[in-house]
């Protein structure tokens, strides 16, 4: 028998999910800066080794994480200023209509409004200062050498879509549809210039991020993060590498990303991402999915493959649908792709998001890699023995959830469930359901999984007016946080707790 490519998870350990714009600040968002370190506070303190978050990418309409302007950028918005305060790159006075914002949620559209001007005053403070590097984090010139794949042709890309009133790139003229005929025009001063701003932008980000991870790993803390399968259409990387994708000569799509109707849908899913041109990746050797990982082994510990059946078959819809129902499934070279992945990332750790209707074929495809699939405890409560998701049926290379950033909170998920699926919870938990939340957490991390992370909803208990993200809902995702005091009080009344039960449970 062919031994996986991978076998990394041989420990049992635990975490907690939150995504970065869920923590304090008083700047409209969580960022990279005092609160993330404060979190690691919290995480050592109760003996968690593992915290998960959301992709990091710059967001575009609708706010999602999921849909982002580039797959090897950071989202400027998670920057800390306070060090660019510090080192006069930016006046509080010129705070103020920051810290107008909420603290309790993120409110996005005046975010987007507040934001961009004050990170712009940085940007040229710094490039008159003629400075080439900025608190520890390394010479400009030498991050944007490092990045060059990428950041030219991204940097770039914003600019324009700034310059064109933030539309869709298939709607700019066509001199500027096309990544070599857009260098080839006569670029405005401005372009350029928004060009410039964003190069440093990414590189704050990327010196922040380098630093919060060496502050979480020197507190034995390794931070797991997700890489969305598919790119937005409206994203640099399909503007400049068009012939990856499944575009037509306009750059219009042939087809796009979605999933079958099912249980939860009649009419299935449909995304809309372009879909990969997997010939043109093959003829490369994968260069650009290979290089994609490298990016995200410089963001993240270990990092979470979201969508993982799609790399053994995706479902192919015509452009021209208005629902996923007449797609087809089209089968793509998973297992090469992961082996050139393993010949120049040996050692990394990527975990299988393996949810949904699962085929044979994608089990064997995760077994070839050897990656961690997921079981999450809200899925598992049918009232059938053998589901999958109920503990009793976990394989150890597995990561345990009791819920994820699309369920609802384990308090809210189980208010609003029936009685016979209440029922089945307490029965199987040998629990009243008083105290639910906890009580999943509990399952959770006493599972044979290896690896079990919660929501810090769940630590919480809070209920689905802290939910996430509900997909398929247009608006009011992405906008919850929590406030310092919710952290203090967790710390105060549970840390110790959370750590005595880790220990007994052999995850400490």
């Amino acid at each position: 028998m062919t031994a996986p490519l991978y076998n990394w998870l041989n420990e049992r350990t635990s975490g907690v999910l939150l995504h970065v714009s869920s923590l304090p600040s008083n700047t409209g968002i969580g960022n990279l800066g005092a609160s993330a370190h404060r979190y690691i506070d919290f995480m050592e303190a109760a003996g968690l080794h593992v915290w998960q978050i959301c992709p990091l990418g710059p967001t575009g309409y609708g706010d999602s994480p999921y849909q982002c302007f580039s797959a090897f950028a950071g989202n400027p918005y998670f920057i800390d200023l306070d060090p660019l305060v510090a080192d006069g790159l930016i006046h509080e006075n010129e705070l103020r209509s920051l810290y107008a914002l909420p603290n309790d949620h993120v409110d996005y559209a005046a975010l987007y409004d507040v934001f961009w001007p004050i990170l712009q005053y940085a940007y040229d403070r710094f490039k008159r200062s003629g400075a080439d590097h900025f608190d520890g984090y390394g010479c400009i010139k030498a991050f944007r050498k490092a990045q060059s794949a990428w950041i030219e042709d991204y940097a770039l890309f914003l600019a324009l879509k700034s310059h064109f009133d933030g539309k869709c790139w298939l709607e700019w003229p066509a001199a500027f549809r096309d990544v070599n005929k857009a260098r080839q025009n006569k670029l405005s001063e401005e372009i350029l210039e928004a060009a410039e701003a964003n190069i440093f932008y990414q590189y704050l980000f990327y010196g922040q991020l380098t630093k919060l991870r060496s502050y979480a790993a020197s507190r034995g803390i390794e931070i797991l993060g997700d890489v969305p399968i598919f790119v937005a259409l409206d994203s640099s990387d399909a503007w400049a590498n068009r012939e990856l994708f499944q575009l037509k000569k306009n750059g219009k799509p042939e087809a796009v990303a979605g999933v079958p109707p099912d249980y939860f849908s009649a009419d299935g899913q449909l995304w809309g991402n372009p879909l990969y041109n997997w010939k043109a990746h093959q003829e490369t050797k994968f260069e650009w999915w290979v290089d994609r990982i490298k990016a995200n082994l410089e963001f993240f510990d270990i990092v979470r493959l979201d969508h993982f059946r799609g790399f053994e078959s995706y479902w192919s819809v015509p452009a021209d649908e208005t629902t996923a129902r007449n797609g087809k499934w089209i089968q793509c070279p998973g297992l090469e792709l992961f082996k050139e992945i393993k010949a120049v990332c040996p050692d990394a750790k990527l975990v299988a998001e393996d949810l949904g209707v699962i085929t044979d074929e994608v089990n064997t495809l995760r077994a070839a890699t050897g990656l961690p699939g997921m079981a999450v405890l809200q899925f598992a409560f049918d009232g059938q023995a053998d589901n999958a998701y109920l503990p009793h049926n976990y394989s150890r290379n597995t990561v345990a959830y009791s819920g994820t950033h699309d369920n609802n909170t384990t308090l809210g998920w189980y208010s609003e469930e029936g009685e016979k699926t209440q029922d089945h919870v307490r029965r199987y938990l040998t629990v009243s359901g008083d105290e639910v939340a906890w009580d999943m957490v509990r399952t959770a991390f006493k599972s044979s999984a290896l690896m079990a992370i919660v929501p810090l909803q769940d630590l919480m208990s809070l209920g689905s007016e802290a939910r996430l993200n509900t997909p398929g809902a247009a608006m009011g995702n992405w906008q919850w946080r929590y406030t310092s005091e919710q952290l203090d009080d967790l710390q105060k009344n549970s840390a110790a707790y959370l750590k005595n039960l880790l220990e007994l449970y052999g995850r400490a």
